[in-house]
């Protein structure tokens, strides 16, 4: 948002916030851009070409089968590896870790800076990123070069699921998008299967904690909560992601607490809680359940699990 850790200790506390938030809804904040690449190196539109239109209604033209692709986000560098076009991707973000192949790719940069010009030397056909409202300068900035730019912007599990189907079609791979959602949508199907008549206890996911950050409504988080058998304590917060009261926090008596940081962080108010007190604080791979990718669903499976232990998974 992938992307994507939270804070460990204070010496990564500034890059694993922006990195989580990079990944989480697709929230991925692109400022500081550096200088236009010169005039030489514009790219035509391919003779051979098709006109999209992505996921914030934009319309796009790209190539029928686009050969060198940059990911400007863990989730997309997922998705274009699991539905078979990792090969063709050409340049990823500092972020994208996996699969480890991805780590050997090109690197232009990060979700924040990314680098233009290093885009443009890579002779790139399709960028493709995550949602922002800070986006328009730099999507322009490409699109005058002539780099066509699709924008992924999935908001819960099922956008989700349709976002990798798209993303299989712009990229040639529709196939093998179709054998990935197919087993995605599977999986999170058995999911609410056993979790049919089950109570939904009360659940604060906590993104980070100085200040203590949270999910609101409309995110794919909160989807994800729901769907694992849950009901969020600050699904009616406002905005995304918000900042919330501690106070608030503790007065509605979670029962259930997921952190993406050290539990020694944890306050004590909360270990009060009735979470607290029984326990049931957990730590979710944050690279899960933040990454609206194809692990999305491996997320929902483990958070699903110990909100309802009680239910046999296997």
């Amino acid at each position: 948002m992938s992307a994507y850790r939270l804070t460990e200790s204070n010496t990564k506390r500034t890059r694993s916030i922006s990195s989580a938030r990079a990944n989480i809804a697709g929230s991925l904040v692109l400022v500081s851009v550096v200088a236009l690449v010169s005039c030489s190196l514009t790219h035509s539109t391919p003779a051979s070409s098709r006109t999209i239109v992505d996921e914030l209604g934009r319309t796009v033209i790209v190539s029928h089968h686009p050969q060198r692709i940059v990911s400007l986000a863990p989730s997309i560098t997922e998705t274009l590896f699991a539905i078979g076009a990792g090969d063709r991707v050409a340049g990823v973000t500092s972020y994208c870790d996996y699969p480890p192949e991805a780590r050997a790719k090109e690197k232009v940069g990060d979700t924040l800076k990314p680098n233009i010009e290093r885009i443009i030397g890579l002779k790139s056909d399709l960028v493709i990123v995550s949602t922002s409202s800070q986006l328009e300068q730099y999507v322009q900035k490409l699109e005058d070069l002539r780099v066509p730019v699709y924008i992924s912007n999935p908001r819960n599990l099922d956008a989700v699921l349709e976002s990798i189907s798209a993303i299989g079609r712009l990229a040639g791979a529709e196939n093998r998008s179709r054998e990935v959602v197919a087993n995605m949508r599977a999986r999170i199907e058995n999911v609410a299967k056993r979790l049919e008549g089950s109570a939904r206890p009360r659940v604060l996911f906590m993104l980070g904690m100085e200040p203590l950050i949270t999910v609101g409504s409309g995110t794919f988080l909160d989807d994800l909560i729901t769907r694992a058998g849950g009901q969020s304590i600050s699904t009616d917060a406002t905005g995304e992601y918000p900042q919330y009261s501690l106070e608030t926090a503790v007065a509605k008596g979670p029962e259930i607490i997921f952190i993406q940081f050290d539990e020694k962080e944890l306050p004590d108010r909360l270990r009060q809680t009735p979470a607290g007190l029984a326990g049931r604080v957990y730590h979710i791979d944050d690279d899960l359940v933040s990454r609206p990718g194809p692990r999305i669903v491996a997320g929902l499976e483990q958070m699903a699990a110990k909100i309802h232990p009680e239910v046999k998974w296997q």
